[in-house]
């Protein structure tokens, strides 16, 4: 495992200076000259390792430590999925209403709020209200993933934007992965399963706290532009 994590670490440096080298480099370092970018990719790393980490140890302490059948615990997460798909048209307003970065800062709180929540939850606590308090990261993640597209991809200009999507792309997925195997490796490590969960949500959600705090601190001239105009015929509410 050491070894091909050192592998990786190489081959991630190599490939920085052939970015760096190359006459026609495919993710042109100059991308992360801005601070929005910077900023959004960390965030968008921090937020799906959130999710994806806690879709991976609850189903886990749902059927582990609760003795739920595989069948319930798919409909315990249904509260909080069901949200990331009902909410994403309620986030595009609020997008146009309130602007791009504001939502985005509040789908991370909502995140960090629902990860705080089940961090100090009893371990003998009824399932239902576990799967109920999941449903503020699903709320997040609909309030967070779209403005933080968007926030990204305005700063960019529009000869790199198929560039630029692809590398906010593989920040989400590296940071979902990464997200379920830190998740599990810190589990492993406790002396008890409750024990690693909670650590993790508690870290995990402080994260959160510390990169919605990043988004606030973006210089002004980079929050330009990001409350998107009205949709036609439908006016934001004062």
């Amino acid at each position: 495992m050491l070894a091909a994590f050192a592998v990786a670490v190489g081959a991630a440096a190599v490939f920085v200076v052939a970015q760096a080298k190359g006459p026609e480099p495919m993710v042109p370092l100059g991308l992360f000259s801005s601070r929005t970018m910077t900023t959004g990719l960390s965030i968008a790393a921090i937020t799906m390792a959130a999710f994806n980490g806690v879709v991976f140890v609850q189903s886990l302490y749902f059927q582990q430590q609760r003795g739920q059948s595989a069948l319930i615990t798919g409909l315990l997460f249904l509260p909080m999925t069901g949200m990331v798909a009902a909410l994403n048209p309620i986030a595009a307003r609020l997008m146009q209403c309130r602007g791009l970065l504001p939502t985005t800062v509040a789908g991370i709180v909502a995140m960090a709020a629902g990860l705080g929540a089940l961090c100090v939850l009893p371990a003998a606590v009824p399932v239902w209200l576990a799967s109920l308090l999941m449903v503020p990261i699903g709320v997040g993640g609909s309030f967070t993933v779209p403005p933080l597209t968007a926030l990204v991809m305005g700063q960019i200009p529009a000869e790199r934007a198929g560039t630029a999507s692809g590398v906010l792309n593989t920040a989400r997925q590296m940071g979902g992965s990464l997200g379920v195997a830190v998740f599990g490796a810190v589990i492993a490590t406790q002396t008890s399963f409750i024990s690693g969960l909670r650590l993790d949500f508690g870290v995990t959600a402080l994260l959160l706290i510390l990169a919605a705090g990043a988004a606030l601190r973006l210089r002004p001239t980079e929050r330009a532009n990001t409350k998107p105009a009205p949709i036609e015929g439908r006016p934001c509410s004062a």
